[in-house]
């Protein structure tokens, strides 16, 4: 059995363990959530902005699930099962290091994405085979108070006469036309939905980054630990 002062590190090890335990839950409810909000618009995004959130969802229920090995490992006084959890940590840390970073780079790419995406969908809002882009342009504009990619003008190249989808004026009635003379939104949606996204992305990055520092010292620990049990099982 260990003593002096790595018995404390022992303790404290367990202690961490209980923290990564929490973070695990925090992680896998920012990556859900961001992951829901962005799901709305998924014909507006690429895949990379997706990965970041499904990224954080598998590396909290890993966390989570590894936290037991952990509070285990220093309960028992494995070495294996310790120097297993410290080297498990350390690829955890290294992947929310590689979400956290690749959000924040993604967030500069965001409205070019965003861009691109919308002026392609614009001309399939009425075709019968795209009743998805349908609805997730009705979303956009309902929810985030917008019109059209840049402005509402655009509509009229492919509604005609003046028409504008009824997501865009404010009585959001799809039973009744929206016109440009109507009371509709002036703001285009490319802004306001990169706007929105930049905001859940640096969530996710600073998450990631966070909590991937703060495990380091659980790392620290189950090192001190496991070296000191070994140094035991050598000496007996």
């Amino acid at each position: 059995m260990v003593q002096g002062g790595m018995s404390v590190v022992k303790y404290l090890l367990f202690a961490f363990n209980f923290i990564f335990v929490v973070t695990g839950i925090a992680l896998i409810a920012v990556g859900a959530w961001v992951q829901a909000k962005a799901a709305e618009y998924v014909d507006f995004l690429g895949d990379r902005y997706a990965s970041a959130p499904i990224l954080l969802i598998v590396v909290g229920v890993i966390i989570f699930i590894l936290s037991f090995m952990g509070c285990c490992g220093a309960i028992k006084e494995n070495y294996c099962m310790v120097m297993t959890f410290g080297v498990l940590l350390f690829i955890i840390f290294v992947l929310e290091l590689a979400a956290g970073i690749a959000a924040y780079v993604y967030k500069s790419e965001v409205e070019a994405v965003i861009r691109e995406k919308m002026e392609q969908t614009m001309k399939n809002y009425n075709k019968t085979d795209y009743e998805i882009v349908k609805k997730t342009w009705d979303d956009v504009q309902s929810n985030l108070k917008c019109c059209g990619a840049n402005n509402a003008i655009e509509w009229i190249h492919y509604l005609g006469n003046d028409n504008l989808p009824y997501s865009c004026c404010q009585e959001k009635d799809p039973k009744k036309e929206c016109k440009l003379t109507d009371d509709h939104y002036e703001n285009g949606c490319i802004d306001a939905l990169a706007k929105f996204l930049e905001a859940k992305i640096v969530i996710v990055g600073g998450v990631g980054i966070g909590i991937a520092f703060v495990q380091v010292i659980g790392i620290i620990f189950s090192c001190c630990l496991a070296r000191a049990i070994k140094k035991e099982y050598e000496q007996v």
